[in-house]
């Protein structure tokens, strides 16, 4: 069996205070705590802006040894140059996480594809080909992109297509590319307010355990709003150990 580790995307949210961090915690903690929890991340943040080499180095100071982080990329990057003319832009990038990167707590890097860029086999080659030495997961949120020789591209680069779960996108393909994938749960089809019911949560632990035979694997839920990312993320967990 290959390790499954499960965590939430982001670890930042008020209304997690009570629920993941006790009352009078500073945020300042709120890290560590976090860490005590869950044994990976996802970070949202640096899809918004470059990070701070401060602030990653204080990332990798405050998580314990085995701790791992999977990074967004870009929007600059996936939203704005759409794949193209990517080496200054990834320089940059890479640049700010070197604390991550100098550590062993660097994970995945996730390429958020926007919703209307369609497929384009030539350009994916190229981003692919220019992409750093580690782990790199592509989440595509049109219909276009999910074939078979897209699949082959990813797979000649030992790169993963993100397993996406969202209503918006019930097109999203379960397929994997490489011996791991990063799994994106973010929004519970069944339960109320985007929170993943018992049924879907036992489902989602049904494929996981089997994958699990052939792929190491990241889980995220990205339904943080009224804790249901903790709780969901706790229930998986329990599903998974049992």
């Amino acid at each position: 069996m290959r390790p499954v580790r499960i965590g939430c995307s982001g670890w930042n949210y008020d209304d997690w205070r009570g629920r993941l961090y006790p009352e009078g915690l500073g945020k300042a903690r709120w890290l560590s705590r976090y860490a005590e929890e869950f044994e990976t991340v996802e970070v949202n943040s640096t899809f918004y802006r470059l990070a701070s080499r401060d602030a990653v180095g204080r990332w990798v100071e405050q998580t314990p040894s085995g701790f791992i982080f999977a990074l967004k990329a870009s929007r600059y990057l996936t939203h704005i140059r759409r794949l193209r003319d990517l080496e200054q832009g990834i320089e940059r990038y890479y640049e700010r996480i070197e604390p991550l990167v100098r550590s062993d707590k660097l994970g995945p890097i996730v390429w958020q594809l926007p919703a209307n860029f369609h497929r384009d086999d030539e350009l994916l080659s190229g981003a692919l080909a220019g992409l750093p030495a580690g782990r790199h997961c592509f989440e595509f949120r049109h219909e276009s992109w999910f074939k078979p020789p897209v699949y082959e591209l990813l797979r000649r680069h030992g790169a993963a297509l993100v397993v996406a779960d969202h209503p918006k996108w019930p097109f999203q393909a379960r397929e994997l590319t490489a011996d791991w994938t990063l799994i994106r749960l973010h929004h519970g089809r069944r339960g109320r307010r985007g929170n993943y019911s018992e049924r879907e949560l036992d489902e989602w632990a049904r494929r996981i355990a089997q994958w699990r035979r052939r792929a190491e694997l990241f889980v995220y839920f990205n339904n943080d709003w009224e804790g249901f990312a903790v709780d969901n993320a706790r229930s998986l967990r329990g599903r998974l150990a049992g």
